[in-house]
C-alpha cells in the first residue's frame, strides 16, 4: 500500500491505510492546527532530519493507564527522599534539546529535529504541550515533554543524566494526571523501561477509541508552570480540546 503524500490541505487519510509497520502519510507541515488534528486521530510525527515529515499510526499501541502506574520500592525511597526537585513548564525548550541531544542505549541519532522543536515550542506556547523537569542541586537532570488534549497525555520524548531522574518526572507526572482523571498515557511505541512502568499494549482500534472518549473532556489548556507534587489544581484554564 503506497504511503499517503500530504498536501496543503488540512487532512490525514485514513488510518486504515497505515503500512503494518505504522507509517501513514509523508509530506505536509508542523503546524499548530495539523499537529493537533494528527493527535486527536491517533498519529503522530516522527522522522530524521534530511527526511520529509513522516506521519505515524502504530499496531499495536503503547500506552499507559494512570491507575496501573508501576512504582519500585526503591524508586518510592528515591521520591520520599526529597533528593529531586520536580517542575512542571518550567524549562520547556531545555527539556526538548535535551531530548534532542542525550544519547540513549542502541540509538545512533535523534529523530527531533529543529524544525520539531519550533513546532513543540509553538504548541507550548499555546497551552497544549507540556514539559516535566527534574532538578538535582539546581541543575537540570531530567525530563520529558508532551501533548495533552482532553484528559488524554500523548508523551514525546524523555532524557535522563542520571540514576532515576527521568522515572522522577514521570511518575510525578501520571500521579497529577491520574488526581485529575487523565484516562490515558500515550507512550507510542514499546520499551521495556516503559513496561516497567506499567506501560502495556493494546489494539490500535482500541486506541482510538479511548482517545475518543478522553477527548470529550475538557483540555486544561495554558501554562502548567504552577503546580507542584502533590498539590491540588486550582485556577487552571479549561479550554474544549
Amino acid at each position: 500500500m503506497p504511503v499517503y503524500l500530504l498536501t496543503e490541505r488540512l487532512v490525514f487519510p485514513p488510518i486504515s491505510r497505515a503500512e503494518p509497520e505504522g507509517i501513514l502519510a509523508a509530506g505536509g507541515d508542523l503546524s499548530v492546527e495539523r499537529l493537533l488534528l494528527a493527535y486527536r486521530s491517533g498519529i503522530f510525527p516522527w522522522y530524521s532530519e534530511g527526511e520529509p515529515i513522516l506521519w505515524w499510526s502504530p499496531d499495536p499501541r503503547c500506552v499507559l493507564f494512570p491507575d496501573r502506574l508501576k512504582i519500585s520500592d526503591s524508586m518510592k525511597r528515591v521520591l520520599k527522599s526529597g533528593r529531586f526537585r520536580v517542575t512542571f513548564d518550567r524549562a520547556f525548550r531545555r527539556v526538548m534539546g535535551q531530548c534532542k541531544t542525550v544519547r540513549r542505549k542502541g540509538q545512533a541519532g535523534t529523530w527531533i529535529t529543529g524544525d520539531m522543536l519550533e513546532a513543540y515550542s509553538r504548541l507550548h506556547d499555546a497551552g497544549y504541550a507540556h514539559s516535566v523537569e527534574t532538578w538535582l542541586d539546581g541543575d537540570l537532570v531530567g525530563g520529558l515533554y508532551g501533548v495533552s488534549l482532553g484528559r488524554a497525555f500523548f508523551g514525546e520524548s524523555m532524557f535522563t543524566r542520571g540514576p532515576n531522574a527521568s522515572k522522577a518526572a514521570f511518575v510525578e507526572l501520571v500521579r497529577r494526571l491520574k488526581s485529575l482523571d487523565f484516562t490515558l498515557v500515550d507512550c507510542q511505541v514499546r520499551t521495556e523501561h516503559l513496561v516497567s512502568l506499567g506501560a502495556e499494549e493494546i489494539s490500535r482500534a482500541r486506541f482510538l477509541d479511548l482517545v475518543g472518549e478522553a477527548l470529550e473532556k475538557d483540555t486544561l489548556q495554558g501554562s502548567w508552570r504552577h503546580w507542584q507534587p502533590g498539590d491540588h489544581v486550582a485556577g487552571q484554564r479549561r479550554e474544549r480540546s
